[in-house]
C-alpha cells in the first residue's frame, strides 16, 4: 500500500527531508543523498554559485531531487521574498522554505514575518513552506495563507536536542490539515523515529548528519528511523498504562 508523502499535489516516496550546510566533504553530501533515498534536499541560494564549480553545491545534488531553496539569512518577509524570486528567476524552481531570523543569539524564526512572506509567495505560485516556531495561531494563518506544509522546530537550530517542544507539535498535527514537517535540532534518529511516531508527515535533518564521522551511515539510519517511526504511527500504538499488565495469562497453570 502506497504511503507516500503529499506535498504541493506532489507525491515524494521518502518522508526523509536533508539540509545541505555543514557538509565539510561535499563528497559526502552526495552520497548521503543516495543512502538515504531522499527525495527533498534544501539548499540555501548563497552556496548556490554557477560561476565557481568548485564552490556550487548543485554540483554534488544527484538528478531526480527536489530542490527546496531556502531563504537563509532574510531577516524580513521582504528579503526572504527577494531570495524566493531570485531563485525562481535563476531556475532553481518553485520550492521554497521561508526561514526568517532576526534573532542572532537564539536563531528563533520570527513567526509574523514568516506569515508574512507565505502569504505573498503562495499568492504567486510558489510552493511554500514555513519554517517557524510551534505556535497554533501562528500555523492557522499559515494555512490560510496557502502553506504546503508547516516546519515547526524541535529544539534550538543545530543543537541536537531532540524534541524539546514535542508538545506543542503534537497540538499542530492534531490541529492543522497540512503535513507537520519536523525541523532543526534533530540529533539522533530515535528522535526522529519520535517524531513520526507522534504523526508528523515528515521530518528534516541537517547538522548531526553534516557533522557525523560518517554521515552516509547516519543518513540511512535517520531514514530507516522515520520509516519505522511512520509504520509504528499507522499501525496504532497501544497507549501507555500505569500498572503492569501480564502479557501471557496468571491463570490455569498446571497443578502437580
Amino acid at each position: 500500500m502506497s504511503d507516500s508523502l503529499l506535498l504541493a499535489g506532489k507525491e515524494f516516496s521518502s518522508r526523509f527531508l536533508l539540509g545541505t550546510g555543514k557538509f565539510p566533504n561535499k563528497a559526502d553530501l552526495k552520497t548521503s543523498i543516495l543512502a538515504s533515498g531522499t527525495k527533498i534536499v534544501t539548499v540555501a541560494l548563497r552556496r548556490i554559485d554557477p560561476e565557481r564549480h568548485q564552490d556550487n553545491i548543485l554540483e554534488y545534488i544527484p538528478e531526480g531531487i527536489t530542490l527546496l531553496t531556502n531563504t537563509s539569512g532574510a531577516r524580513t518577509a521582504e528579503e526572504a521574498v527577494r531570495i524566493a524570486h531570485l531563485a525562481r528567476a535563476a531556475g532553481y524552481g518553485s520550492w521554497v522554505k521561508i526561514e526568517v531570523i532576526n534573532d542572532s543569539k537564539y536563531l528563533l524564526p520570527d513567526n509574523a514575518e514568516t506569515v508574512l512572506a507565505t502569504q505573498i509567495l503562495a499568492a504567486e505560485g510558489f510552493n511554500v513552506l514555513p519554517y517557524i516556531s510551534p505556535d497554533l495561531y501562528t500555523a492557522r494563518q499559515l494555512v490560510a495563507a496557502g502553506a504546503a506544509a508547516v516546519m515547526p522546530l524541535g529544539s534550538f537550530i543545530g543543537s541536537n536536542q531532540g524534541l524539546r517542544t514535542r508538545d506543542f507539535i503534537r497540538v499542530l498535527i492534531e490541529e492543522i490539515p497540512l503535513p507537520v514537517i519536523v525541523d532543526a535540532g534533530i540529533g539522533a534518529p530515535s528522535q526522529a523515529c519520535e517524531a513520526m511516531e507522534m504523526g508528523a508527515a515528515a521530518v528534516l535533518v541537517n547538522t548531526a548528519i553534516a557533522i557525523a564521522d560518517n554521515p552516509p551511515l547516519l543518513a540511512q539510519a535517520f531514514a530507516r528511523a522515520v520509516t519505522a517511526g511512520r509504520e509504528a504511527f499507522l499501525s496504532g500504538l497501544p497507549e501507555k498504562r500505569e500498572q503492569a499488565q501480564a502479557s501471557s495469562p496468571l491463570t490455569g497453570f498446571l497443578h502437580p
